[in-house]
């Protein structure tokens, strides 16, 4: 079983790997996001994802096995990508904007094995549906501090979760890792999903 490195700060990423038997080891990147502008949103993602990984790869002290993945979301509305939130008020006029629409959620993914050098990336990309929530429930949401921390402002997995009406296409990418995406990428580099699980 391969050492497997998640290049992010994400508490959801872990969690979303933890419940899906995979026990990495975190090591944050530490690459400032705002170094990359002007691509698309898609684009965007990937990148920066591609960015984390490479971060974290030239760190000392990496395993030699290690399989290390990188990842990055926005979301996009309107054509713009939408990232994690400055302050308070501009996650206030991102709720204003979205509430009652859908945006795309996308997140890139990049995963290099140290051992051969090989790398593979892509991004997955899922439609969400906002509530037509209210300028109170806006408020409160913005108050809990929660928007403050996540690209587009909201999460699917806490308390954001009821404002979101629907998702086509894959619920783990939302949170910021999708798993089937991730055991497509893993098998591109001679790896089994299921070799990942914790023992």
């Amino acid at each position: 079983m391969p050492s497997f490195v998640l290049a992010s700060a994400s508490p959801a990423r872990l969690a979303t790997l933890r419940s899906a038997g995979v026990e990495p080891q975190v090591i944050v990147s530490g690459v400032d996001e705002s170094q990359v502008a002007g691509l698309a949103p898609a684009e965007l993602a990937l990148r920066l994802a591609e960015l984390k990984c490479a971060a974290v790869v030239e760190r000392d002290g990496l395993p030699a096995d290690a399989v290390v993945l990188g990842c990055d979301s926005v979301l996009e509305l309107d054509g713009a990508a939408l990232g994690k939130p400055d302050d308070a008020e501009e996650a206030v006029r991102r709720w204003q904007a979205m509430r009652g629409r859908s945006g795309i959620l996308h997140s890139g993914h990049c995963v290099r094995d140290v051992a051969t050098g090989r790398q593979t990336a892509a991004t997955a990309s899922t439609v969400v549906h906002f509530a037509d929530v209210d300028d109170d429930e806006i408020a409160a949401y913005v108050a809990t501090g929660e928007p403050l921390h996540v690209a587009g402002a909201f999460t699917v997995d806490g308390r954001g979760g009821a404002f979101v009406t629907g998702i086509e296409g894959d619920h783990h990418n939302v949170v910021g890792v999708s798993l089937p995406l991730l055991r497509d990428l893993l098998a591109e580099l001679g790896h089994r999903w299921t070799d990942l699980w914790s023992r």
